[in-house]
């Protein structure tokens, strides 16, 4: 890998492979087979520091860079996908929200057991009838007295099973559009708010997708982030961020097909010699390890435009673009090259492939993707 890292970038990449090899991966088909939440896992990687990287040491984060963050990222996916998602969902759109727009009284009383792994958190924009365009969310969250009640159901709601606190997002002026929509930190156990159905999902089995159901459910006034009418802003920018966490799922992701791919090449013997002798292989091998370290740049340079203060939306887009559409090509030369045992449960591709596939879908599809670098290339008007 050719990107410079610093010592400290070099030791948390170190640190938390380690962590990922021993801990995480043994158990990680049987989490998928069982879809069994990994909540002791997540409270390790609390005592470790991975569950609120880029929070500041006085919020009980590890207050590192986003290039360490995505190191991080892609170590825990290369072993277990299921956690990583919920890693990045808790630290992009959870922590990063309420770090970067919420009060002093969300701070000190979400923010910091977020930061430690005390508490999950999640995000729910995506509604039945709005998700590439939040703006058709139906949602209501209507003031009275000191509180909000909010009423609607999103959908799609990664970790909304098991997250104790879910940033929400609601329309407190639907006449203002884009500019009426706010955004509130609820609490799990808040009456008025359920989960409801469960999705049963092609790949991250171990990590739970669900509706979230709102009926008059009561959320204090201090639980308000920022201002109202600030919601769309809050959910873009927290997303800019989750895109540098997907595209770094995407790269640990493909990472483990091309190692996968590497060892069953070299031991799998046809017509008197290993199948990593035969051109055809070793160039398909190939191609698959250039667009691996192509996707890996591209986050990092992402990563670091972020680290350096820049406008880093437009690279966040490309990376995601790049890196999951990279991770679903991988998976299925992975696959293809472990021929038939590549299509049964014994070996992981078979998992890495299922699991790759919403890459290209979450957290902005990759066709809202190219939406978001087509405005920035061209303009939006053209």
């Amino acid at each position: 890998m050719a990107y410079p890292l610093t010592e400290e970038q070099k030791m948390i990449q170190a640190m938390v492979r380690d962590f990922a090899r021993e801990e995480v991966m043994p158990g990680a088909a049987e989490r998928d087979r069982t879809k069994t939440f990994p909540r002791d896992i997540l409270k390790q990687m609390g005592e470790l520091g991975l569950m609120g990287m880029n929070v500041p040491a006085e919020y009980n984060g590890a207050g590192v860079d986003t290039v360490s963050y995505s190191l991080a990222m892609q170590e825990i996916a290369y072993a277990c996908a299921s956690t990583a998602v919920v890693m990045s969902v808790h630290n992009s759109v959870a922590c990063g929200p309420i770090y970067l727009f919420g009060s002093d009284y969300l701070k000190e009383t979400y923010l910091k057991p977020l930061a430690a792994g005390e508490m999950i958190g999640s995000f729910a924009l995506t509604e039945p009838g709005a998700g590439s365009d939040p703006g058709s969310q139906k949602t209501k969250a209507v003031r009275d007295g000191d509180h909000y009640v909010i009423n609607g159901t999103k959908l799609f709601i990664t970790s909304g099973k098991n997250s104790d606190i879910t940033v929400v997002t609601a329309y407190t002026d639907a006449d203002l559009k884009h500019k009426g929509i706010s955004a509130f930190v609820v609490e799990k156990g808040t009456p008025g708010f359920s989960v409801g159905k469960e999705e049963e999902k092609m790949g991250l089995r171990a990590s739970d997708t669900v509706e979230l159901v709102f009926e008059d459910c009561r959320v204090p006034g201090e639980n308000l982030l920022g201002e109202e009418g600030s919601g769309f802003m809050i959910a873009m920018a927290s997303l800019d961020g989750g895109r540098i966490g997907i595209a770094s799922q995407s790269v640990g992701l493909a990472q483990a097909c091309l190692d996968a791919a590497v060892q069953y090449a070299r031991e799998r013997v046809q017509f008197g010699r290993p199948i990593s002798q035969f051109q055809g292989l070793r160039w398909m091998i190939a191609d698959m390890a250039t667009r691996i370290e192509a996707a890996r740049l591209l986050t990092f340079n992402a990563a670091a435009m972020r680290d350096r203060g820049e406008d880093f939306g437009t690279a966040a887009s490309m990376a995601k673009l790049y890196a999951s559409e990279t991770a679903n090509r991988v998976a299925y030369q992975a696959l293809q090259i472990h021929g038939g045992y590549g299509y049964i449960k014994e070996f992981p591709v078979e998992r890495y492939y299922r699991d790759a596939r919403v890459f290209t879908i979450y957290e902005g599809t990759s066709e809202i993707q190219r939406k978001v670098i087509a405005n920035a290339v061209i303009g939006r008007k053209g």
